[in-house]
């Protein structure tokens, strides 16, 4: 039987999120969802593990290389020079106040311990079906075992306490993608200012959660032939990696984000064995 020993119980994350939204916070503006461009972007901030080096030595010796040659070939001189430091996402919101990473490490919930899992298949996806951008070339994770149920319950508890220190919806799920997207899609941009994360509704935990690694961030429209040529991409890419890649995440990092998601500062790194947290710019021990 599966253990899900870091998800707290419904009535808990029910607790959590009202604490959190009687604490200070940021007035929540939903206003930009009834324009039909993108809202302006002032800051994302996020909760991600960053790929350890067992992962990112592969990547590096195997898919980078050909990857940039590839974009290179089709044009796409800006995604193939988009700086990311490595990461799977646990969830991401917007604030212009300076002090939501702050925020954030204090309204942290228990991280789960050290979790095991594998990165296995490529695949493109589109912030809202047909869309046309942004879009991603994803690493997946193989979604079974005791490690994949911890980010699942970590994803709910860090959506609940995080979700109210936004100042409205990630500017990347608004405008074109917002009108492209599904009820339930625009019912947790609404609630929670972007998709793709899990909550509870009505005592019961809705999953839409689905971490991956990225490793092309593009505002290029995703035309056709764009579409069939990184399909091939991500084809060939599961022939070099037919396995995945097996690792463990100890650590879970606060991070500051740009429009498409990649992530381009490390603020807090919190270690998951024992929960002390460091300052990454000073070293120093936060928490």
């Amino acid at each position: 039987m599966i253990r899900r020993n870091c998800l707290l119980p419904i009535a808990a994350l029910s607790m959590l999120l009202l604490t959190a939204c009687s604490a200070t916070t940021p007035a929540i503006d939903n206003s930009s969802l009834a324009k039909t461009s993108f809202r302006e972007h002032k800051t994302t901030y996020g909760l991600v593990y960053r790929l350890p080096a067992d992962v990112t030595t592969v990547l590096d010796a195997k898919i980078n290389d050909p990857l940039n040659q590839h974009l290179l070939r089709l044009g796409l001189q800006a995604e193939a020079q988009t700086f990311n430091l490595p990461h799977v996402t646990v969830v991401h919101i917007h604030s212009a106040d300076p002090a939501t990473a702050l925020k954030m490490l204090k309204a942290l919930p228990k991280p789960p311990q050290p979790i095991k899992l594998t990165l296995k298949t490529f695949y493109t996806t589109e912030a809202a079906k047909d869309a046309g951008r942004p879009w991603w070339l994803d690493l997946g994770i193989v979604k079974s075992g005791q490690g994949f149920e911890d980010m699942m319950a970590f994803n709910t508890a860090a959506t609940a306490a995080f979700a109210p220190l936004r100042d409205g919806p990630l500017p990347r799920v608004t405008g074109p993608v917002y009108a492209k997207m599904g009820d339930a899609g625009k019912e947790l941009v609404q609630t929670v200012g972007v998709s793709g994360v899990n909550v509870v509704k009505d005592g019961k935990e809705l999953r839409s959660h689905n971490p991956h690694n990225t490793l092309v961030y593009s505002m290029t429209p995703f035309t056709p032939a764009l579409q069939a040529s990184m399909k091939q991409v991500a084809d060939d890419f599961n022939k070099v990696l037919p396995d995945g890649i097996n690792t463990t995440f100890n650590n879970v990092s606060i991070v500051e984000l740009a429009f498409s998601g990649n992530v381009t500062r490390e603020i807090y790194r919190i270690n998951l064995a024992d929960g002390s947290a460091i300052e990454v710019a000073s070293g120093q021990l936060v928490k």
